[in-house]
């Protein structure tokens, strides 16, 4: 699995020197890196990149994301189109159509909500004895079973939307609860964006970004366009298709990834501070510490639920969006959602 470059220093500029990315900071070289062994640049910085750099980027499918310092997402470059020109347009008329459309976003949210139950339960066989009430995420466990079966019969768009919002209360009205050490510093009492307005939801947004730019990636390597969804609805510079795949590998791979590195003291509450707008981020060394944490994550391996295969975690996104191209191309009978045992 190829790398990810991660700029996170504001004024840094990113220029093209022979088949080498170079890293300037007030004029002095800071980083060389060969292209080849690069599969994203993802730039949390505002002075920019040579369009040298962004052309050859682009020549060589290397995902280029510019994100602002606090992780919203500002633009990507792209090439040419790639893929199958019939596999995009099968895409866009599919999602035309609101039934086609309830068809395909059912798996994405069963996927999700299985997972998040996946979590809860893991989380009462592994650490019942610290967890202070296991009752609590018993029964938030028990409610997203009845959702997964109410999914089943949703035929209309905002049924979905209501099932999946109910879901989403009943998992993050215990996630608290899954926060078993430095709990001064992290806690979780609702999900607040833009901005965050804690250490715990500044990680798990911060988690969310990331995710959101490697699964975008990865539907373009497949032919797909991630801007053209099914669950969420077209925006421009939204990438619809993206956060539907989300959806299902949120819990696993964000949610846990953030509870996992607070539990086991690999970050403190010491690399966040608190803007004038009262909304929390990370310090540079905390931000490069967690991105440093994500690539290791990422080559982990696990055994992939539908292909029966040894995989690296990193590389799921690109799993998921090959088998849906597949199912969209009319080779699979159905979109395997990722299950995580």
């Amino acid at each position: 699995m190829l790398n990810v470059l991660y700029v996170t220093v504001p004024d840094s500029y990113l220029s093209l020197e022979g088949e080498t990315v170079v890293i300037k900071r007030e004029e002095n070289v800071a980083l060389k890196l060969p292209l080849h062994n690069l599969e994203n640049i993802v730039c949390f910085n505002y002075t920019g990149a040579s369009p040298a750099l962004m052309g050859a980027c682009a020549d060589r499918k290397i995902g280029l994301c510019f994100l602002s310092p606090r992780g919203r997402f500002l633009a990507r470059v792209s090439g040419k189109v790639r893929g199958n020109v019939l596999l995009r347009k099968k895409q866009y008329r599919v999602s035309e159509n609101r039934e086609e459309s309830v068809r395909i976003a059912i798996p994405f949210l069963i996927g999700k909500i299985y997972n998040c139950r996946k979590v809860l339960d893991r989380a009462v066989r592994d650490h019942a004895a610290v967890i202070q009430d296991t009752d609590a995420l018993t029964r938030a466990s028990q409610f997203l079973k009845d959702c997964l079966f109410n999914l089943k019969a949703c035929t209309v768009l905002d049924d979905l939307m209501g099932i999946e919002g109910s879901a989403a209360r009943h998992y993050f009205g215990v996630m608290d609860h899954l926060i078993l050490h430095q709990k001064d510093d992290f806690f979780f009492k609702e999900r607040s964006r833009r901005p965050p307005l804690d250490n715990f939801n500044a990680l798990l947004s911060f988690a969310y970004v990331l995710l959101t730019n490697e699964v975008a990636s990865a539907l373009e390597s497949v032919g797909l366009d991630p801007y053209v969804g099914f669950l969420h609805q077209d925006r421009p510079g939204r990438h619809s298709l993206a956060l539907d795949l989300v959806e299902e590998l949120r819990p696993v791979c964000a949610d846990r990834f953030v509870l996992s590195i607070i539990n086991r003291k690999q970050i403190s509450g010491k690399g966040f501070v608190i803007k004038e707008s009262g909304g929390i981020l990370m310090d540079d060394e905390t931000k490069k510490k967690v991105l440093g944490l994500w690539q290791e994550r990422k080559q982990e391996e696990i055994i992939h639920p539908f292909l029966k295969e040894k995989i690296e975690f990193g590389l799921v996104p690109f799993v998921q969006s090959l088998l849906f191209a597949r199912y969209l191309r009319g080779d699979l009978d159905a979109y395997p959602p990722f299950f995580w045992n």
